[in-house]
């Protein structure tokens, strides 16, 4: 592209921001949409700029929700007892669709890396620490990804909730 400020070059640039999206799947992506589905391109601006305005964390979990606190934290029928941490809405929504697990989760939104400066503060370690002192809990899984980050938040959590709960 010639002029880099035209819009189809933004709208270009403004598809790579997502994961896995690189020059030419954001180029077809933008090509697509101007060339094929106006309405449908209209709808997801809409969508995006909606989710973007409304969506934000639950008050006790950190998942998203468009709630003050989310649908999982507000239902009565979990138990109270057992908390899940995890590192991202999508794995709740991972867990939520196997059905199997009926507890209420923490979500750290990340994980943690000194290399990139995200600190246990970054995660929320400190408000899951309260949450934890704070509530009857019995069982904490930790259910953090099998990579290095992974291993290091799942340490972490593990020794600073070993701190309140040995």
């Amino acid at each position: 592209m010639k002029n880099e400020n035209s819009l189809l070059n933004q709208l270009i640039q403004a598809f790579k921001i997502l994961p896995g999206i690189g020059e030419k799947s954001a180029q077809r992506m933008a090509f697509h949409l101007l060339e094929k589905n106006r309405e449908g391109g209209k709808n997801l601006a809409k969508l995006i700029n909606e989710s973007v305005e409304n969506i934000r964390n639950c008050t006790e979990c950190r998942n998203l929700t468009e709630e003050v606190v989310c649908d999982i934290c507000s239902d009565e029928k979990r138990s109270k007892k057992t908390i899940c941490v995890v590192e991202s809405p999508t794995d709740v929504l991972a867990i939520e669709n196997s059905g199997s697990f009926k507890g209420k989760y923490f979500v750290l939104m990340g994980r943690l890396s000194p290399i990139d400066g995200v600190t246990p503060h970054d995660l929320g370690i400190p408000k899951l620490i309260e949450k934890v002192k704070s509530s009857d809990i019995d069982e904490i899984i930790i259910a953090t990804s099998p990579t290095i980050e992974g291993d290091a938040t799942s340490f972490t959590s593990r020794i600073n909730l070993m701190i309140i709960k040995p």
